[in-house]
């Protein structure tokens, strides 16, 4: 069996084909941290199984999408699901953590405990 097929949260880094498969989703950005620390590379998702990654924000931004997850969870929805449901439009990790970090510097979301985000 392989992790794909045990985890239901897989991510898989294109350059060096580094993957790494859990029950947990914010376990893959301690992944993607680490990962990019040592070899500066980023991180795609690969396989997600949730029932909270929405389909009908495809293409309507980042904000939206944390709006439309932010109604599922009591206290912020936990970044990886966020970068999740990006990665369903094609953003990597990297680039997903990288456009939260614009709204948080603009005022747009907030993180009420860490690695989670809600938007305003």
């Amino acid at each position: 069996m392989t992790d794909r097929e045990r985890a239901s949260f897989t991510a898989i880094c294109p350059d060096c084909n580094e993957r790494k498969g859990t029950e947990t989703p914010n376990e893959i950005l301690g992944f993607y941290r680490r990962h990019r620390n040592l070899t500066g590379h980023d991180i795609e998702w690969e396989f997600v199984d949730h029932e909270s990654i929405p389909t009908s924000a495809a293409n309507e931004g980042l904000k939206a999408i944390v709006l439309e997850l932010d109604e599922t969870f009591d206290n912020g929805v936990p970044l990886a699901l966020v970068t999740a449901a990006m990665g369903e439009q094609g953003y990597s990790i990297g680039e997903t953590m990288a456009e939260l970090r614009e709204l948080r510097m603009t005022g747009h979301v907030w993180e009420p405990k860490d690695d989670h985000v809600s938007a305003f």
